[in-house]
């Protein structure tokens, strides 16, 4: 199943009892396809990944499997130390995930040749196809992408550094290595915002965390963007993308805890985020409702 459109990074709901709110989860995953997500990326950071049990992220996986009624891909997050990145993996593979999101090993910082056994290790565990995140402490080199494109289960590469030179040498360093389909994706946070530079050197795929609480918003960008509209495009950027990014960066986390309070503005209960993150302050949720707000007039919902 190919990925498409608008790639939507659900949030993990929890209810009052702090507990992993699966039939939420299911709703928020159910309309986000029935708004026209082309993906479903789950339990990756938006989604908290880091805050989950292994049993909570078999559930979170099922759950959205399921509530898809494979209309469009699942992609599951996995990541952390190599023994727990390959249970994780199985654990996606065995409930129907159609892809894995493989993100850093957090806290540790390695050459690029232990990047490459890292990956390669957790591919060589399952069948599943594998998008490399390139985040953080995970800094790849071009050959180093370009040896691993050549596993047939390694299918993308997404950035979250927004190093566009590094990028620009690793898209040619592949693309000379290999004649197999390998999709790049714009992984920064609120990727939107970074859209039309990505686009400039042919990466047209990105992860839209928008989506989540604000479809009609997210969706009006997307074709927008895609139809050379660059009015309306300039318009979301500045009255809507613009501010979001400011607010996000006031506190670290925000850029998952707005989207659960969006989620929860909107109308759906998805509760709070788990620690180390924090929920906005109440002042934040108010600028994050104007937003919300001229957004959604910008758009025209």
């Amino acid at each position: 199943m190919r990925l498409d459109g608008v790639l939507f990074f659900p949030v993990t709901p929890f209810g009052a009892d702090g507990e992993l709110a699966e039939q939420v989860l299911a709703r928020h995953v159910a309309d986000g396809v029935a708004a026209g997500a082309g993906g479903v990326f789950t339990a990756c950071g938006t989604g908290e990944f880091n805050a989950l049990d292994l049993g909570e992220y078999s559930r979170a996986v099922a759950t959205s499997v399921a509530a898809t009624e494979r209309r469009v891909p699942v992609f599951a997050g996995a990541g952390g130390t190599l023994p727990a990145a390959k249970a994780i993996a199985r654990a996606a593979a065995a409930q129907g995930a159609d892809g894995l999101l493989l993100m850093p090993p957090y806290l540790v910082t390695g050459p690029a040749a232990g990047l490459v056994r890292y990956v390669r290790e957790v591919a060589e565990s399952v069948e599943l196809p594998i998008i490399i995140y390139q985040r953080g402490t995970a800094r790849f080199t071009p050959e180093a992408v370009a040896s691993l494109a050549q596993l047939p289960n390694v299918v993308g590469f997404k950035d979250g550094l927004g190093d566009f030179d590094l990028l620009q040498r690793i898209i040619l360093t592949v693309r000379q290595s290999t004649d197999k389909e390998f999709t790049f994706f714009n992984g920064l946070p609120t990727a939107e915002f970074t859209v039309p530079a990505y686009r400039g050197m042919g990466v047209n795929l990105y992860s839209s965390a928008v989506f989540a609480f604000a479809p009609e918003i997210a969706l009006a960008f997307h074709k927008a963007v895609t139809g050379g509209d660059e009015v309306l495009v300039q318009r979301l950027l500045t009255g809507f993308y613009l501010p979001l990014v400011e607010l996000r960066d006031l506190v670290p986390g925000y850029a998952v805890s707005l989207v659960k309070a969006g989620v929860r503005m909107r109308g759906l209960d998805a509760g709070g985020v788990r620690a180390p993150l924090v929920d906005p302050e109440p002042e934040h949720l108010a600028t994050l409702e104007q937003i919300i707000a001229t957004g959604l007039e910008i758009a025209g919902a």
